[in-house]
Formats: structure tokens, C-alpha cells, sequence
């Protein structure tokens, strides 16, 4: 396998007696989109301080592009872009007045400074808009914007620290749209930190579940899935024109079938969890019994029921490390975005 762009070893964060970060191992992979998600206070801001050189560990390390975070920031400053979640720009000046001063910041040279700018308002589809004051711009007007601040430098990875938040559902769904079409595209390594479970199932190709400092699990929906809800990992929903004459008889014929592990019988409806996809194999069975099937449904446990899982009982709050995040994110946002 391919050497990691982002490489965390042991990473760990302490604020006083607060563990904000403890021992984290994480590896992401060359044009990967990873979710980190988690509730507030998780610790999430806080590994994207130390992977971008914003604030030390107290053990471990972060590399990021073949670069250590904490003895050679510059170089993973120049190799990553940043946006945090909430982005500031000067309303007084235009979007792309605002953009061609990031581009010169960022040492592009003059004659391209303009050209740079106008591609990437187009790129994140700002075009028509770019001589538009940013003070008349929406939030997600705004995100956009930051994308392409993000990106005018051409970084190889992006880091986007809830990027979605305050932008309408329509907006969202365009949104990570853009950023899966981005990193196919050019081949962009994402990070995406995020509380909202749909948003990092829609975009992610893997996440990370990230709770009280801690990484519990990492994968793809079908790894997490499987070694959380082993034995239930699918679930059948069936119902019928009539209710079930003989619910006791029917449970244990369907327990003798292959996968299934559990039946739940109610009324006109029955709920098979398998161990297996085996849908099609569900639905014969009963029409082979003479049942007048009217509806089948397929359920595969997706984030809900994983942060339900997890998290039910470690929900936390505005905790310090978060507090010291968001101070960080919103102060150094500007700054780092400028080689």
C-alpha cells in the first residue's frame, strides 16, 4: 500500500489535567475523503491544530505529506489548505477583490493573480457572483468562497472543520458535492471534521468515530457496520395485505432459514435481521407460503445507529479542548491560509 498523506502516530493533547487528545493512530491515503466525526467536544478541532502546526502535542506526532506538523509547520502549511467553520472575509471589497488579495498573499505571481482567482470563483461555481460584494453574500455563498481561498494555493490536501454549518440542506447537498467532485477530480486528499452523521455518510469514503479524545473505530460503512451489528446486519421489512394467522409457527420457520437471526412479528408486518443480504430469498418464502405481499423493505444500519452505538452515553459538551479550538480555528484561519 501507498504511503499515508496524513499520517497521526500517538498523537496526544493535554490542557492541564485535560486529556483532549489521547494517543491517536490514524492513517489517510492519497485523494481519500475522511470523516472525523463526533460531538462537540470531541477533540476533533484540536487534532487539526496539531496536524497543522497550530498547537504541540505532548506525545506523538503528526505528518502530513511527508512533513512533521510541529518541527516543519511552513512545509505542511504550503502543502494544505484550511477552512474553518466560520469564514471571515473583507465586506467592503468584492469576492474577487477578496480572492486576488489571498492569491498575493500567497506569493502567486502578479500576472497571474487574476486569472487564478476568476478560475477557482468558477470552479466553486461563484462565477456569475464574483463582482458581488461579500457583505450581500449567504452563508453558503460564503463556504463556497472559502473553498476557493482553500484552494487557490493548490494545496494537496484540504482540511474542513464543519464546513456546512448554517448552509440550508440544498445548499449542503451542493456543497459536498463539489468537494467529491474536487477530490476525484484532482486528486485532493480531504479531511472533513463533522457532528452531522447524513452529511459525512453522503461524502466520506471513510470515518473515523471520534469521542472523549479518543478514535473508537474507523472504516467504511460496510466494516463498521458489520463489526458492530455482526449478527443483524440486515434487516428485512415485510408486510402483508392481512395479518399473520400463526405468528408463533411462522417465527420458527424463519429461524431455520440461512442468516437469519432474528424475527419480530407484528401484525401484518414482519421484521427479519440477517446476517446476510438475503432479501430476495425472504420475499420467496412468502409468496411460496400464499402470503399477499404488499411492501418489502431494506434496512442496512448506516451512522445513526453507529453513533447511537457509540455515543449514546458519552455525549459532552463545550468541553475545554473544544473552547481552546475554537479560539484557535477562528484566530489562526486567516493566517495559515498564506504561505
Amino acid at each position: 500500500m501507498e504511503n499515508p498523506v496524513i499520517e497521526l502516530k500517538g498523537l496526544t493533547k493535554c490542557y492541564g489535567p485535560l486529556k483532549a487528545v489521547d494517543d491517536l493512530n490514524l492513517d489517510i491515503y492519497k485523494g481519500e475523503i475522511f470523516g472525523l466525526l463526533g460531538p462537540n467536544g470531541a477533540g476533533k478541532t484540536t487534532t487539526i491544530l496539531m496536524m497543522l502546526g497550530l498547537t504541540e502535542p505532548a506525545a506523538g506526532a503528526a505528518t502530513v505529506c511527508g512533513y512533521n506538523a510541529t518541527t516543519q509547520p511552513i512545509h505542511v502549511k504550503r502543502k494544505v489548505g484550511y477552512m474553518p467553520d466560520s469564514v471571515g472575509f473583507y465586506d467592503g471589497m468584492t469576492a474577487l477583490e477578496n480572492l486576488m488579495y489571498v492569491s498575493r498573499l500567497n506569493g502567486i505571481p502578479e500576472k497571474e493573480v487574476r486569472l487564478r482567482a476568476v478560475e477557482m470563483m468558477e470552479m466553486v461555481g461563484l462565477g456569475a457572483d464574483m463582482e458581488k460584494k461579500t457583505a450581500a453574500f449567504s452563508r453558503g455563498m460564503k463556504q463556497r468562497l472559502g473553498l476557493a481561498d482553500v484552494l487557490i494555493k493548490q494545496p494537496e490536501v484540504i482540511i474542513l472543520d464543519e464546513p456546512t454549518l448554517g448552509i440550508d440542506p440544498s445548499g449542503v447537498k451542493d456543497f459536498l458535492a463539489l468537494i467529491r467532485q474536487l477530490s476525484r477530480q484532482q486528486g485532493l486528499t480531504v479531511l472533513l471534521s463533522s457532528h452531522h452523521l447524513h452529511q459525512v455518510q453522503q461524502v466520506c469514503d471513510r470515518v473515523g468515530i471520534f469521542v472523549g479524545g479518543r478514535l473508537l473505530v474507523e472504516g467504511n460503512m460496510d466494516k463498521l457496520s458489520r463489526n458492530l451489528f455482526a449478527e443483524e446486519t440486515y434487516v428485512v421489512h415485510v408486510t402483508f395485505k392481512q395479518p399473520v394467522a400463526s405468528p408463533e409457527s411462522l417465527e420458527q420457520e424463519l429461524l431455520l432459514q440461512p442468516a437469519v437471526k432474528k424475527v419480530t412479528i407484528a401484525g401484518n408486518a414482519v421484521e427479519v435481521a440477517c446476517a446476510a443480504d438475503i432479501t430476495p430469498g425472504i420475499v420467496r418464502f412468502f409468496v411460496n407460503r400464499q402470503f399477499d405481499v404488499t411492501g418489502v423493505q431494506k434496512k442496512e444500519y448506516g451512522l445513526d445507529e453507529i453513533y447511537q452505538k457509540y455515543f449514546e452515553n458519552n455525549l459532552t459538551e463545550g468541553t475545554a479542548h473544544e473552547k481552546h479550538g475554537g479560539f484557535f480555528k477562528k484566530s489562526f484561519f486567516k493566517r495559515y491560509n498564506k504561505q
